[in-house]
């Protein structure tokens, strides 16, 4: 199983918390979609050619058209076999998704939406400059339902002066417009972000570790009693709709990023292109890639297996670890969890290791006690 991941590297406006590549100028975009094109005949020898999911992240790809959208499909599928069953993402903002833009997006193969509402509340989207009202948010996932049965939605917590209340009603709107996806992100504060001058020059609050954790809480109590799953830290579904995209990224299925700043993955090496839309452009034209590779060793594998494997609900198998890193790894693992059980942050069940539900919050940290680093 292999997956496409294509960067569409264009926004309207830029949200105060981002410091993911786009652009706010569309200058290039014709060209930058031919540029796509071509990177995907360049490359098509990277991949296992059975493509299971094709996933359209940015930046904001709802910003594409119709005939952009349904090109870019139609190129994976000339160079390479994509299953006829294949998931097909397309991250897209409320303030794109009208009636039109949906039908027309509907008659593309594309078949499952992630819509970036963020928050149903007006003050918290005017605080992450977000280009859509609350509104919009809500009507944009009623039409999307008429022509979408596949539909996540993204939300982020621990927002500066959000009360526990407020994250409830806006959970609470999932459940009142029956979306069977979610993909939920704590508010971090990257540098350089104006959501970080804001806090440096005491305009924002700053983040609260403490109320992130616990709306994290409440959020997992909330969906769990609403049937949903937890299937990865970030990520709750009901059954059928959890996102194959997700699962191939944390089960260490490879995968090939397309365009500007894109990361590809291929079980042993990591590559990434280069964060420019005018640098990217002019090198795919003269059939160039403009992209860095690092070969992974043996320990940043292992590393990786830790961090992705228990941030899921599958956990990590130490038969997996003996099998494709050998004894000496597995006697690091099994050295290294035993105190983390005794402190109830892992538990041991059959073979694999899970985080324990008190100590969700923390997997990122619990795993890197697990690292093995040479």
């Amino acid at each position: 199983m292999s997956g496409i991941y294509i960067h569409i590297p264009f926004c309207k406006q830029a949200c105060h918390y981002c410091d993911f590549h786009f652009s706010t100028s569309m200058k290039y975009k014709e060209q930058l979609v031919s540029s796509l094109m071509k990177e995907i005949s360049l490359r098509r020898d990277e991949i296992s050619p059975n493509i299971k999911t094709i996933y359209f992240g940015g930046g904001t790809p709802s910003l594409l058209n119709q005939d952009e959208v349904t090109k870019i499909i139609n190129q994976i599928h000339k160079e390479l076999n994509v299953d006829e069953n294949a998931e097909i993402t397309l991250e897209a903002n409320p303030d794109d998704l009208d009636e039109n833009y949906l039908k027309e997006l509907s008659q593309t193969k594309v078949n499952r939406l992630s819509i970036g509402v963020q928050s149903f509340f007006e003050k918290d989207l005017k605080m992450m400059n977000r280009a859509h009202n609350s509104e919009e948010a809500h009507k944009s996932i009623q039409l999307a339902k008429k022509y979408f049965d596949n539909i996540s939605i993204d939300l982020i917590y621990g927002i500066p002066e959000m009360s526990i209340q407020r994250w409830k009603e806006n959970i609470n709107k999932v459940f009142e417009l029956n979306v069977p996806h979610i993909s939920c992100y704590a508010l971090t504060v990257e540098p350089q972000t104006a959501l970080a001058k804001f806090i440096e020059k005491e305009i924002i609050k700053p983040v609260d570790d403490a109320l992130a954790r616990e709306h994290y809480e409440v959020l997992c109590e909330e969906m769990s009693a609403n049937g949903f799953d937890n299937y990865e830290f970030s990520n709750f579904g009901k059954a059928g709709y959890y996102s194959q995209n997700n699962m191939a990224y944390w089960t260490g299925k490879s995968y090939l990023g397309i365009g500007p700043a894109a990361h590809s993955f291929d079980g042993k090496k990591r590559s990434w292109n280069i964060n420019n839309n005018i640098k990217y452009i002019k090198a795919i034209e003269s059939g160039k890639l403009p992209s860095e590779v690092e070969t992974l060793t043996k320990s940043d594998r292992f590393n990786e297996y830790i961090m992705t494997g228990l941030r899921t609900k599958f956990g990590v198998s130490l038969q997996k670890i003996k099998n494709d890193f050998g004894q000496v790894f597995y006697d690091h693992i099994q050295r290294e969890v035993s105190p983390l059980v005794e402190e109830n942050h892992l538990e041991l069940i059959d073979g694999f290791i899970h985080i324990t539900p008190s100590s969700r919050f923390l997997t990122d940290g619990i795993s890197s006690e697990l690292f093995r680093i040479i």
